[in-house]
């Protein structure tokens, strides 16, 4: 995406912004889009109007993705708290006045979600969550997308999002043959399943560049 897309997505998100009513916008897509980029600069642009909710604050911690027999396939629906991610939206969704929301977020350098790292005062008039499974309509996955006042599905070529991938894992600690194995096994196997989310979407926005990571 180029610097003209981003000012027209940011102006699009500043109009959901409007003071009076909490918004949520939501930024779905493969893993390896850019989604994280796109949600940080948009919120970094809004400044005090917007916060940063992501849902793989909701990350299962690693002990528990062990005791149930799926750290191997990490990343996938059923290794995140869905139901969770859905109260904390709700929860969102209406804020109390005086009272401040405390989401979780997830440290990469760790691999482990961290409670209790992002505060959402009530009088911020946006809140922008991004992952891959906001447009999965199945399990504890399928009440999110009403949640969501408006849902964006970020795409990127695949053959860049797959390299940038590859070079995440690299970048935290895995050895590169590793990294590309768990890519085609696990990220791409993801990327499958949030694909039909696509139709779904208020808008498709297209990378024709390669986002930062």
């Amino acid at each position: 995406m180029d610097s003209s897309d981003l000012a027209g997505l940011t102006a699009r998100a500043r109009r959901l912004a409007r003071a009076g009513e909490r918004r949520i916008l939501g930024i779905a897509g493969p893993p390896g889009a850019g989604k994280s980029t796109l949600a940080g600069r948009l919120v970094g642009a809004l400044g005090p109007r917007a916060v940063l909710v992501p849902m793989d604050g909701f990350h299962l911690a690693r002990a528990e993705l062990a005791r149930l027999g799926r750290a191997d396939r990490k990343g996938a629906p059923d290794t995140f708290d869905a139901a969770g991610y859905a109260a904390l939206l709700r929860r969102l969704r209406t804020p109390e006045p005086g009272t401040v929301v405390y989401a979780p977020a997830f440290d990469r350098a760790l691999e482990e979600p961290v409670a209790g790292s992002v505060p959402v005062s009530p009088d911020v008039p946006l809140v922008v969550t991004e992952g891959n499974y906001l447009l999965h309509g199945e399990g504890a996955w399928a009440p999110v997308r009403g949640l969501l006042d408006e849902v964006w599905f970020l795409e990127l070529d695949p053959d860049v999002r797959v390299r940038r991938l590859v070079e995440r894992h690299v970048r935290f600690g895995r050895a590169r043959a590793e990294a590309e194995r768990w890519v085609a096994r696990s990220d791409e196997a993801n990327a499958r399943l949030v694909a039909p989310g696509r139709d779904r979407a208020d808008l498709v926005v297209r990378a024709v560049a390669d986002p930062c990571p």
